[in-house]
Parts: structure tokens; sequence; C-alpha cells
């Protein structure tokens, strides 16, 4: 938020602390390899696994999370509403990604 008549930029609070998000981001990673480590310890071999762990890095880790921060960019350039603050979109995509690598393993298991 930018006060133009006292002449300097204050930028609002996040509502989400900065532990929780790099939490649930270092949840993301482990949950992500876990599934991995279990696949290596019961005999698939790495380079059969290569291509899904480029997909997951890609979805999961980097393009769930970086979509909620395009979004909350987008909404906040063309919404006359409050400002989304980018950790919180942050944090919500990576708790969105969590929560959808948890459904997948459920569904698969």
């Amino acid at each position: 938020m930018i006060h133009k008549e006292i002449g300097m930029d204050v930028q609002s609070p996040s509502l989400v602390p900065k532990g929780l998000t790099i939490g649930l981001a270092i949840f993301a990673v482990l949950l992500g390899l876990a599934g991995f480590g279990f696949r290596l310890m019961f005999g698939d071999s790495l380079s059969s696994m290569l291509p899904s762990l480029v997909s997951t890095i890609a979805i999961f880790w980097l393009g769930i999370p970086l979509a909620f921060v395009v979004g909350s960019k987008i909404l906040n350039r063309y919404s006359g509403r409050a400002p989304i603050q980018n950790r919180n979109a942050l944090t919500l995509g990576l708790l969105f990604s969590c929560v959808a690598m948890l459904w997948m393993m459920a569904a698969y298991s």
C-alpha cells in the first residue's frame, strides 16, 4: 500500500507468518520426495522415475504456487479491493499443492 500524501512506501503486513510459508514449502518437498523414496526402496530405478520426478517438481513445487501468485497479481491489478499479498498467495498455493499431493497419494494406495 503506497501512501502518496506522506511520500513513503508502506507495505501492508501479510496475514501469514513467514515460518508457515517456509514450513509448507519444506513439507511439499518432503511429500514429493517421500513417494519417490518408497519407489526406490521397492526396486524402481532412478531412470524410470525421472519423468515423474520432473513433472512433480514442475506441477506441485513450482506450477501451482506460482499460479496462485500470478492469479493474485491479476486480481490486484483489475479488482478495486484490498490487495492480496504475494506471500499470502504463495502460502495458499503451497497448501493447495500439499493437499493435492496427499489426495493423489491416497487415491493410488
